[in-house]
């Protein structure tokens, strides 16, 4: 043995096994051998196993459409609403009649040839009218969805962001209008509207649609604004125009879409609903509701006059709620 022999500085031919103790010698190893591990090397084993790419992070949106493609719920409700949206703004895909063209000598007549829905009341191809019914219901739900979208979101998202008299006098104004009634609100509101065309159902949709989606972004906002990097922004010197559009509305603005897909089917039924009681929709727009109101009393008589406009009604908002049943279940981490 050589003289000053060190325990700690083996020879040439030594080595130095672990003492299983976890001491500082086990410590001084293990950070050896990390470091002579080549990259990419995990220790797991030969073959690396543990070496392979790292999958990058994915944003909320991109894993949230990651979880949609993969949700059955969200792939057959888009492809029927794409169907729905594709036969409204071209009905003469699938449907080459009229829908006013009637025929009285065929008054509530079944299925024929070539008229698999049989006729209404006046002679009228029901399938024809079922197939250019969707153009009016879908056009009311989309505009009115839209407007009650963006007037909420605007008007929430200030009063959440600023807060102070404007928040107050927005939340006293939404309670007021969640006072009304809406059938109630829309037999006075729209029995004075001579208009035959969509907008006036647009528009009292929207009047009393926002402040549901109000109150969303407003709570959200609110929640977002108390977020760390929000407060690193405003530390920097952003403005308020600048949080507001790039940090704060971005994180805000799920709940809100949430809500407005699932509202969207709502405001095609409150349509028909109105069509229904004679202040909605008028002849000659053709439209879901008109037709089951027409056909409401001859149920026993003819049923195939309400069944087709009615499956359709309720197809369509089905299919709505189920898409922003899965868009919820895809934006909210807690839910999956």
């Amino acid at each position: 043995m050589p003289e000053h022999y060190d325990p700690l500085q083996p020879g040439d031919n030594e080595v130095i096994a672990p003492t299983g103790q976890g001491g500082a010698m086990d410590l001084a190893l293990e950070e050896g051998e990390s470091l002579e591990r080549p990259p990419g090397d995990s220790g797991t084993g030969a073959g690396g196993a543990g070496s392979g790419p790292q999958e990058p992070a994915r944003s909320l949106w991109s894993d949230a459409w990651h979880q949609l493609r993969r949700n059955p719920v969200f792939v057959v409700s888009a492809l029927l609403i794409l169907f729905l949206v594709l036969i409204a703004i071209w009905p003469q895909l699938i449907a080459s009649g009229d829908p006013l063209h009637c025929e009285l000598s065929k008054s509530q007549q079944g299925p024929a040839p070539g008229h698999p829905f049989g006729y209404d009341t006046q002679g009228c191809d029901v399938y024809t009218r079922t197939v250019y019914g969707a153009r009016a219901s879908i056009t009311v739900g989309v505009c009115a969805t839209l407007g009650a979208a963006l007037l909420g979101s605007a008007l929430g998202g200030l009063a959440g962001f600023f807060g102070g008299w404007g928040d107050a006098l927005l939340s006293r104004t939404a309670d007021i209008f969640f006072g009304i009634p809406v059938v109630l609100g829309g037999l006075v509101f729209l029995s004075v509207v001579t208009s035959t065309t969509v907008w006036p159902v647009v528009g009292f949709i929207v009047l009393l649609g926002w402040p549901q989606l109000a109150r969303i972004a407003r709570g959200s906002v609110i929640t977002a604004k108390q977020n760390d990097y929000v407060q690193a922004a405003r530390a920097l010197g952003a403005g308020n125009t600048r949080m507001l559009l790039r940090h704060v509305a971005p994180n805000a603005v799920a709940p809100v879409i949430v809500v407005a897909t699932i509202a969207l089917g709502t405001y095609i039924a409150l349509e028909a609903t109105l069509s229904f009681l004679g202040v909605g929709l008028r002849p000659p727009t053709v439209s879901w509701g008109i037709d089951i109101s027409n056909a409401a009393s001859q149920i026993r008589n003819a049923p195939h006059m309400l069944l087709y406009p009615a499956g359709a009604l309720s197809l369509t908002v089905l299919a709505f709620i189920m898409l922003g049943d899965a868009v919820r279940d895809a934006l909210d981490p807690k839910l999956r």
